[in-house]
C-alpha cells in the first residue's frame, strides 16, 4: 500500500461570542484536515487539532517537510514511518508545532490502516468497548454570567444527553470558584459526573484550598491545578492533600512528558492529546505506560479521535465534547455522520479506520489559504 500524495488543509470558523478559562480567550475553531491518498484507491480522511492561529504553519510542515519522507512508502509501516518523521523535530525548533504536524499524518496513516483491513482503529489497537460515556466542557467565564446561569446550563446538558461536565476554574479566587462548583451540583443533581478544569491557573497552596472547598460535591477530577513551571512536583503535593482524582497531560508533547507526570506520583488520570503529541502512535505508548502504573486514561476533547482511543483500551474513561454549537462548530458541522448520544452513552463507530465522512462544503467555506 504505497503512498502517492499527502495533502493538509488548515480551517478556520470565527465563532460568535469569546469563551474564557482561567487564562485564555477562544474566539475562533481552528484544525487540519489531512488526506492521504494511497494505492489502489484508498484515502485517508481525518481532521486533528484545538490550534488557534498555527495551522497554516502546520499545513507547511506537512506538505513540505514530513510528505517527502512518506511518498513511495508502505503506508502500513506505521512505526517506521513515526520514526522517519519524528527525525524532524530533533533540531533547535518549535518542536511542539512539529508533534502536531506529526499527529495529523499519523492519525491519516491509521485511518488508512483501518480503511484498508475494513476495520475500525479501536479494534486495531485492542477493541475493547463499544460505547463510552461523553461529558460537556463547559461552564466558561462569561460577562454577567451567574451561579444561577451555571445551575440552568447543567440542567441543559443532562437534558441534551451529557454524563456530566468539565467545568472551568481558576480564573478567580477559590472562594469564588468553589461557590461556581456549588451552583454546578445543585443544577446537575447527585448523579451528573462533575470534574474541574483549571488550566494551570493557580499557585499550589490556591489549588489545595480550592480543593479542600470542592470535595463535598463528589469532584470525577481536578484537571491542571497548577502554573505550569513546576507543575508535576506543585500537583503531587495537590495529590497528596486532596481526596480527589488529579488529572494532567494535554499539556504534553511526548509520551516521555507523561512518564515525567507518572514518576512523579502526580496524576491518578491521564489526558494525553493525541492531536496534540504525534498522534495514536505516540498516545498508545503514554497509554501503556499508565496502564503499567495504574493510571487511567482520559483525552483532552477531540471526540472524533478520542472515540476509537479510549475505547480500545480497559483504562479508558470518558469522551469529552462541547455540545453547544456556539463553542464548537466543528463537532456540531463538519462530521456528516456524527453518532448519536443517548443517555450519557455514545457508540464507537465501527465503520473502517475513524469512519469519519466529512462535509467538504464547509472545509472549502472556512479554508485557509497556505
Amino acid at each position: 500500500m504505497r503512498i502517492d500524495k499527502v495533502e493538509a488543509i488548515a480551517i478556520e470558523v470565527p465563532l460568535r461570542k469569546v469563551f474564557s478559562g482561567s487564562g485564555y480567550h477562544v474566539d475562533s475553531r481552528c484544525t487540519v484536515v489531512t488526506r492521504i491518498h494511497a494505492g489502489g484507491g484508498l484515502v485517508s480522511e481525518v481532521y486533528n487539532g484545538d490550534n488557534r492561529s498555527h495551522g497554516r504553519a502546520i499545513v507547511r510542515i506537512v506538505e513540505d517537510e514530513l510528505a517527502p519522507l512518506l511518498i513511495g512508502e508502505d503506508a502500513r509501516r506505521i512505526e517506521r514511518l513515526w520514526a522517519r518523521m519524528f527525525a524532524v523535530a530533533h533540531p533547535n525548533r518549535d518542536r511542539k508545532l512539529v508533534m502536531e504536524a506529526i499527529a495529523c499524518v499519523d492519525t491519516a496513516l491509521w485511518d488508512l490502516l483501518g480503511k484498508s483491513l475494513g476495520v475500525n482503529v479501536s479494534t486495531l489497537l485492542g477493541g475493547y468497548g463499544e460505547t463510552l460515556p461523553i461529558i460537556a466542557i463547559a461552564g466558561y467565564y462569561e460577562p454577567g454570567k451567574t451561579t444561577a446561569d451555571l445551575a440552568r446550563e447543567m440542567e441543559r446538558l443532562r437534558e441534551f444527553g451529557m454524563a456530566g461536565c468539565k467545568v472551568k476554574v481558576g480564573g478567580l479566587s477559590p472562594q469564588a470558584d468553589a461557590e461556581r462548583v456549588a451552583a454546578c451540583r445543585a443544577g446537575a443533581g447527585h448523579d451528573f459526573i462533575l470534574a474541574v478544569d483549571a488550566n494551570r491557573g493557580w499557585t499550589t497552596p490556591d489549588a489545595i484550598d480550592f480543593a479542600r472547598r470542592v470535595e463535598k460535591f463528589d469532584i470525577r477530577w481536578f484537571e491542571e491545578p497548577c502554573h505550569w513551571y513546576d507543575e508535576a512536583a506543585a500537583m503531587a503535593e495537590v495529590r497528596r492533600r486532596t481526596t480527589i482524582p488529579i488529572t494532567a497531560g494535554q499539556s504534553e508533547i511526548t509520551a516521555y512528558g507523561v512518564r515525567r507526570l507518572v514518576a512523579a506520583q502526580a496524576v491518578d488520570l491521564v489526558n494525553f492529546d493525541a492531536s496534540e503529541a504525534g498522534g495514536i502512535t505516540e498516545w498508545r505508548r503514554a497509554a501503556a505506560l499508565c496502564a503499567l502504573h495504574g493510571v487511567q486514561m482520559a483525552h483532552h476533547e477531540e471526540p472524533q479521535i478520542s472515540l476509537q482511543l479510549l475505547s480500545a483500551v480497559p483504562h479508558g474513561t470518558y469522551v469529552e465534547c462541547f455540545p453547544d454549537p456556539e463553542r464548537y462548530p466543528l463537532w456540531a458541522a463538519l462530521i456528516r455522520n456524527r453518532p448519536a448520544i443517548r443517555n450519557g452513552m455514545i457508540e464507537v463507530p465501527q465503520a473502517p479506520g475513524f469512519g469519519l465522512e466529512l462535509d467538504w462544503a464547509l472545509i472549502e467555506k472556512y479554508r485557509l489559504p497556505r
